[in-house]
């Protein structure tokens, strides 16, 4: 079968919407959501009376620390949350940042608060700044020149420093559950403009495997695609059998995705 068969995801591309027209991009990031009334499967923070909501409906964000397993919507929550409270959105990762890109941020941000504009600054995995790096956050987070986001798979109480800790409230996101993984199943299918090749058992399979990581979850659906376009749409659907589509084993290769079981020690940081 010719490989140059239409893509799933091609009628969608035809609409013109920039967050599909662009192959180059994983497909977890063309269905990001543009809303927090999309994200999937956090709604104990996002509903109305939750504590992101209460504050979404104030208009007024306080600095957090956004503690869950991978692909739950850390960065997708930060982002939505600098759009509907009017603040600047800037990102940086503790992997590859260092002092100097600190400074930078600081810098600008203080320019902008001066200017009456605030800054959301969203940083990943800041377990992985050092005690020295986390203090220098303190004064610009006290003075509100940033609300800071952090994210982070690792229980904060252990990694995070208690200063930066006192300043900032712990909300705790859930591994993504079957529900919502089919949502996202469902969406990924919209977009392609039709279901994909496999029967009821294979989709079980998937939402299996995924183990709760929606990111997970949208790039084995894209492989899928490949799979598809390799045979024709209309090929034979996947099956799901053992050999096929088996779901990984919690504890066997897959404990990088295993579910959080400590809690931060402190109630004031729940």
């Amino acid at each position: 079968m010719s490989t140059d068969a239409p893509s799933l995801f091609d009628a969608a591309a035809e609409s013109g919407d920039p967050a599909v027209t662009d192959p180059t991009r994983p497909l977890a990031d063309r269905l990001r959501p543009r809303a927090l009334d999309d994200v999937v499967g956090q709604d104990h923070l996002l509903a109305p009376d939750a504590p992101l909501g209460r504050m979404v409906e104030a208009g007024r964000l306080s600095s957090i620390i956004l503690w869950g397993p991978p692909g739950c919507g850390k960065t997708t929550i930060a982002r939505l949350l600098a759009a509907r409270t009017g603040l600047i959105f800037e990102q940086i990762s503790a992997t590859f940042s260092g002092v100097a890109d600190l400074r930078k941020v600081f810098t600008t941000a203080a320019r902008r608060h001066e200017l009456g504009q605030g800054t959301l600054l969203f940083v990943d995995e800041i377990h992985r700044f050092n005690r020295a790096q986390q203090d220098s956050f303190l004064p610009y987070v006290e003075d509100g020149t940033v609300v800071l986001v952090g994210a982070t798979t690792e229980n904060p109480s252990f990694e995070l420093n208690g200063a930066l800790l006192s300043r900032c409230q712990v909300l705790v996101l859930r591994r993504l559950d079957d529900r919502a993984l089919a949502v996202l199943l469902a969406r990924a299918e919209a977009m392609a403009g039709g279901p994909l090749p496999l029967t009821e058992a294979a989709r079980a399979a998937l939402i299996i495997m995924a183990d709760g990581d929606g990111r997970y979850l949208l790039s084995m659906v894209e492989q899928i695609v490949g799979w598809a376009r390799l045979r024709g749409v209309g090929g034979r659907p996947a099956t799901g059998s053992r050999e096929r589509l088996r779901p990984r084993q919690r504890g066997h290769g897959n404990t990088r995705k295993a579910p959080l079981t400590r809690e931060p020690r402190s109630a004031g940081h729940t």
